[in-house]
């Protein structure tokens, strides 16, 4: 696939690039390695000096970085500056904290002196998806370079102009050059990349089968990894819940970036006694959201990434409908240029098909009906993944079950999933491994090095 930025809502190709050379691959790598001899041995006050600066340059330019966003992968403008946004807090929060995270951690042993040391590892490839173009980087970037490593980005091909801008939001903030560096290369050239010795380590936010590609590469060479792939959260809704603050939370949550979304809900498990309630506000929200154009402040749902992405969505849709779901509305492709998918609801899923726990990526809920507590947790956990989850309900012990028995790297009660730079991020099962954000974040790439002194 070329690298390309090409408008979601009208398919006009905005702006084309070269991939890079072998050679121009050589000297960015080479440099990554060079810039890492001195990066790593700059004081915390000199990073966070520069992590600040980092931050006011995107609190201060956020409507133009999220115009290229919007312009890129479809998000309405206002999702995206609001993740500008978020990406300056991430880059506050770790200027920070990162020294209190990374400090000499003090063990009473029979040495003299025992302690714990954290030191950085070198350049560290990070690949990245389309999505949430800023903060998936941001939020590697962020810890990483306060650590004390050098980024090298392979950003998803249809959003270069963001991995560009990324690249000069560091280089003006006053990191030095080979810091952070942007590959403008197609995957094809990642695993050369990958098994390269000046590469210590990976990060991947992205699919199932990339994930495995990426870790396969990397553990033949003995490199940590940290993965963050899909996922299919369930958001159970309870009796005892506020069933109006419920449904509203669930529309944003799972049209959030128009759907497309790795910890959206997109499997929402609703208890028998309020199904039928439920279901009829669900879908009366669903119909108010305004289509159109992502650059209007009105919108609500603008268009999916690719046209490879909405002919998928319409195809998984169709093979829930071939399986005997109801549609609540939608399930449509309106009649408008561009990727654009109607908000869907489906009801009367067969939970014996892939597709009732598969990861769906667009504006398409599933409802599912269940008899009691037991039933709903059985539902939530009947998939490969397990990455968000949310659930409703004012019953402490309803709470307690939800908290220790759903398979998820969290759980959310009376809330919708998301990511906060002080907590841990990250799943279980084929969702991924491994921690980002929060102090757990920051000290996955780095040497945890035990000191024995007698």
């Amino acid at each position: 696939m070329g690298i390309a930025s090409i408008n979601p809502a009208t398919g006009e190709t905005l702006k084309t690039f070269e991939a890079l050379t072998n050679d121009q691959i050589e000297t960015k790598l080479q440099l990554a390695a060079d810039t890492f001899k001195t990066h790593r041995h700059t004081s915390f006050e000199q990073r966070t000096e520069m992590m600040s600066k980092a931050a006011d340059i995107l609190e201060s330019e956020k409507r133009q970085l999220g115009t290229i966003m919007t312009t890129e992968m479809g998000k309405p403008l206002k999702a995206a500056i609001a993740e500008a946004e978020k990406c300056a807090l991430v880059c506050r929060y770790y200027a920070e904290n990162a020294q209190k995270h990374l400090a000499d951690q003090l063990v009473e042993t029979n040495a003299a002196k025992s302690y714990v040391r954290f030191q950085p590892l070198g350049p560290v490839l990070a690949v990245m998806p389309w999505n949430f173009p800023f903060w998936q980087v941001f939020r590697f970037a962020a810890p990483a370079l306060m650590a004390g490593n050098v980024g090298l980005l392979k950003h998803a091909s249809n959003v270069p102009q963001c991995a560009v801008a990324i690249e000069d939001v560091f280089r003006r903030a006053g990191f030095p050059e080979g810091t952070f560096q942007t590959l403008l290369i197609g995957s094809e050239a990642v695993e050369a990349i990958l098994i390269d010795t000046r590469v210590v380590a990976a990060t991947l936010t992205g699919s199932e089968p990339a994930g495995r590609s990426v870790a396969a590469a990397s553990g033949k060479q003995i490199k940590k990894t940290v993965l963050e792939l899909g996922g299919s959260d369930p958001f159970i809704v309870m009796p005892t819940a506020n069933l109006d603050k419920a449904v509203e939370t669930a529309v944003k949550a799972r049209t959030i970036n128009n759907g497309q979304s790795c910890i959206a809900a997109k499997r929402f498990i609703i208890a028998k006694d309020i199904y039928d309630e439920f279901s009829e506000k669900f879908v009366q929200d669903m119909q108010a959201l305004k289509i159109g154009d992502p650059m209007e402040e009105t919108t609500d749902i603008g268009p999916l990434a690719t046209p490879q992405i909405l002919n998928d969505l319409a195809e998984q849709v169709q093979k829930a409908i071939d399986s005997g779901a109801r549609v609540l509305t939608g399930g449509h492709r309106p009649d408008r240029p561009g990727n654009f998918y109607e908000p869907t609801v489906l009801d009367n899923i067969d939970l014996s098909t892939p597709v009732s726990c598969e990861e769906i990526f667009g504006p398409v809920a599933m409802l599912f009906r269940a008899d009691n507590l037991d039933e709903a947790i059985s539902i939530a956990n009947a998939t490969s993944f397990g990455l968000g989850s949310a659930a409703w309900t004012n019953d402490t012990s309803e709470q307690s079950r939800f908290i220790d028995e759903l398979d998820a790297g969290s759980v959310f009660i009376n809330g919708m999933v998301a990511s906060d730079p002080r907590l841990p991020f990250g799943g279980i099962k084929n969702s991924g491994y491994g921690r980002e954000l929060a102090e757990f974040g920051i000290r996955e790439f780095v040497n945890i090095k035990t000191v024995w002194i007698g």
